[in-house]
């Protein structure tokens, strides 16, 4: 790894995790023995702190690159496909994934295929220099694990015109997410970050 890998992963990789899970265990849909399918699951580490914030839910993942070791049950997929049928969970979660696409609306149209509730975690690209600092995010958060950065960031109003042309209604919409500590969060934070609920149509 390197210097920046490890200097991203001692400073802001820990607190992200946390903080994450706790937004994504308050936005998943309540009820026993809900099942949870996280896309783009990295290592799993988000998904295992949701667990264990919220232990009626049991989450698997799928991801383009299977990493060695992982927190969840991962299987590898091809990033546009879902390989499950309709409706065959309760929710789906994208935690900075969508970003990483080319067209967020293809993975969007299968979370709403396999489950009736699709809960995200991502970035909103409205502002003075939004789009250059997420792009200096991504790099250092992403770069290092060999992951895609094709900096598709979206603006607010691109998210609203796609959740209806996909039939998705917003529930719940949080932007105030307490990602990074002070100094950082000055930067970081903004209105940078945006995490929802949905509600598929159909």
């Amino acid at each position: 790894m390197s210097v920046v890998g490890r200097t991203h992963a001692g400073l802001v990789f820990g607190r992200r995790v946390e903080v994450l899970a706790r937004h994504m265990a308050g936005l998943l849909p309540e009820g026993s023995g809900g099942r949870v399918l996280d896309v783009g699951c990295g290592d799993g580490s988000i998904a295992r702190r949701v667990m264990e914030q919220r232990p009626d839910l049991e989450i698997v993942g799928i991801d383009v690159l299977v990493r060695p070791t992982t927190h969840i049950p991962v299987t590898r997929f091809d990033g546009r496909v879902i390989p499950h049928p309709d409706r065959s969970f309760d929710a789906v979660m994208f935690v900075d994934v969508l970003h990483h696409t080319d067209d967020a609306g293809v993975l969007l149209a299968e979370a709403a295929r396999v489950a009736p509730a699709v809960v995200i975690k991502d970035h909103l690209a409205d502002g003075l220099l939004a789009k250059l600092t997420l792009r200096l995010m991504d790099w250092v958060g992403n770069a290092h694990h060999g992951v895609a950065l094709p900096y598709n960031y979206w603006p607010e109003a691109r998210w609203d015109a796609t959740f209806a042309a996909l039939g998705l209604t917003v529930q719940e919409w949080r932007t105030d997410l307490g990602l990074y500590p002070a100094p950082l969060a000055w930067a970081f934070d903004r209105h940078l970050h945006v995490a929802c609920r949905l509600a598929a149509g159909r």
